[in-house]
């Protein structure tokens, strides 16, 4: 919240988003691309993060691939179905890619907190 209650800044708030892409412009990881990660991550199976996310395997296959191409080397270490069913695991590029963002993602909200307070409270003197 930007103001006290009945000020005319009550109901705005300051947002932002963060991302990484390539030196093209190429999007690389964003918001959903990163919670596709983490889920892989958690589940080790795109089949199983994609129900999780509700998406189709055909788009969650289509990001992870669009990541990896953007990225120019692999994230992920595939083995395909069989009697057991196939996986999908995080390599440890693809680990230490997770962890740095997650912990990029805590220090960015932070500091958007504390500016934010500084904003709102140059605009509401």
């Amino acid at each position: 919240m930007a103001g006290t209650k009945g000020s005319k800044y009550y109901d705005i708030f300051l947002k932002h988003k963060v991302w990484l892409e390539n030196i093209n412009g190429d999007d690389i990881v964003g918001d959903g691309k990163f919670e596709l990660l983490l889920s892989i991550e958690e589940l080790e199976s795109l089949t199983a993060a994609a129900e999780k996310l509700d998406i189709s395997y055909r788009n969650a296959w289509g990001k992870l691939r669009e990541i990896e191409q953007n990225l120019g080397f692999a994230i992920v270490d595939k083995s395909r179905g069989g009697k057991d069913g196939g996986s999908t695991h995080l390599n440890a590029e693809g680990k230490k890619l997770i962890e740095a963002y997650k912990a990029f993602l805590a220090e960015i909200d932070t500091l958007m907190h504390d500016s934010a307070r500084r904003f709102w409270a140059k605009v509401n003197d």
